[in-house]
């Protein structure tokens, strides 16, 4: 028995889904930073705009793809602005998530998509969008938040929501039998709307369900929504057919409120990299956050104040923090979760070859955790890229490290640990 973790060494929780397989066609391994992103609002970058964005070490961007902007005339498809963002990204070998979406006047008179007519007009500019950029990349989402009022109009129907999804998603099938399918993309989790939407037989169509987790509460939160949504799933999807899920969007302005105090951009960036890290802890295929960039300078108005950037492209510590965490990581998968005295801790073991690192932080008091060392010391890095030593204490087999944890997630590296219990054993 180890004095310090209280588990016999060996004996630690392993997640059911770990070691991570391939992830399914078309979604990114899981593999840092591959399944990382943000949101954008942009088909032309601003000069210097795409290598910022790459060197923050995003891998994905999540975009309207604007039917009534592809679509002026009727049959008629204007693909020039995309073509434009496809060349920006394919420069710095990032993925993009395109949203097949919103109302088109020549079909429907509201922010939505009701009728027979203005289904079979969507699905066929969606199948013309996949067909495109056929082998680029690219993962399709049929709409953004059909579930809300702002999104569809004049009241949302996950009736004509699920018929407008199935004919898109066979009509992208049958443009690209590879493409990737995402839906709903629904704010938050939304219960009666996902039920009516899988009875209606869209997980038929679909590769990955994508909701938006957003809350003002800490990512780690979320764990509940996770297994219950993961519950509906395997109770419509096909016999033999994985679905997983995939976070499409989801950030934290500076003028949400938590634990009764304006977020502040310390806990912005603490809240992106622990989002992430948890994703990937629960099975979370992509994870994206919202926002790539400050929609304004106001910092009383929310939508200004999601970005990982200000307005005039000043790195926040959230951008400090994702560079951190996808330079540390990089390269690195996923093992497990170690079992600590505390399920407030997360205990991240990541494997690179024969070297392991830690990712690690509590949702819990600040307190110090006591784990076995490999070495007489060894290099801690904190989320926004310090770097400090500490040295182990104790003889033998029961030489340990002692680390810091706070909400502020840390980085421990164990080189050529992979062959030693605890951490991969």
């Amino acid at each position: 028995m180890h004095p310090y973790f209280g588990f016999v060494l060996g004996s630690v929780a392993v997640l059911a889904w770990l070691p991570a397989a391939a992830a399914p066609s078309g979604l990114p391994q899981q593999r840092v930073p591959l399944p990382f992103g943000v949101n954008i609002h942009f088909t032309d970058p601003k000069p210097g705009e795409m290598e910022q964005l790459a060197a923050g070490g995003f891998k994905f961007v999540r975009m309207d793809f604007v039917w009534s902007s592809v679509e002026r005339e009727k049959g008629v498809y204007d693909f020039s602005a995309y073509d434009r963002l496809m060349k920006a990204l394919d420069q710095y070998k990032i993925r993009p998530l395109f949203i097949l979406d919103y109302s088109n006047q020549l079909y429907e008179p509201e922010h939505s998509v009701r009728t027979a007519e203005g289904r079979k007009a969507f699905a066929a500019f969606a199948a013309a969008a996949a067909k495109r950029y056929a082998g680029r990349g690219v993962l399709w989402e049929i709409w953004n938040e059909p579930n809300i009022e702002p999104f569809w109009r004049p009241q949302p129907s996950a009736e004509d929501y699920a018929a407008l999804a199935i004919e898109a998603a066979r009509a992208i099938r049958k443009a690209d039998p590879k493409a990737t399918i995402l839906a709903p993309a629904s704010s938050g989790f939304p219960w009666e709307f996902f039920e009516t939407i899988f009875k209606r037989g869209l997980l038929n169509e679909i590769d990955a369900v994508s909701v938006h987790p957003y809350r003002q509460d800490a990512p780690e939160t979320a764990g509940a929504d996770y297994a219950r949504l993961r519950e509906l799933i395997a109770k419509y999807a096909p016999a033999g057919k994985k679905i997983p899920i995939v976070s499409g969007e989801w950030g934290y302005s500076l003028c949400y409120r938590y634990a009764g105090q304006r977020v502040s951009p310390e806990l912005q960036a603490q809240f992106l990299v622990r989002q992430w890290l948890f994703n990937m802890a629960e099975g979370v295929l992509l994870s994206i956050w919202y926002d790539w960039h400050d929609d304004g300078p106001d910092p009383n108005e929310t939508e200004h104040n999601f970005g990982t950037v200000t307005y005039d492209y000043k790195p926040k510590p959230a951008y400090i923090a994702a560079q951190t965490l996808t330079r540390e990581l990089n390269g690195y998968t996923l093992r497990k979760r170690l079992e600590t005295p505390s399920p407030s801790d997360y205990v991240l073991v990541f494997v690179k070859g024969s070297d392991v690192k830690l990712a690690a932080w509590t949702t819990g008091e600040k307190h110090t955790l006591q784990i076995p060392a490999v070495a007489d010391s060894t290099v801690v890095v904190s989320m926004l890229g310090n770097r400090s030593t500490i040295h182990a204490q104790g003889t033998g087999r029961n030489k340990t490290y002692t680390i810091e944890l706070s909400g502020s997630p840390i980085y421990i590296e164990l080189p050529g640990a992979a062959r030693r219990k605890p951490w991969t054993k």
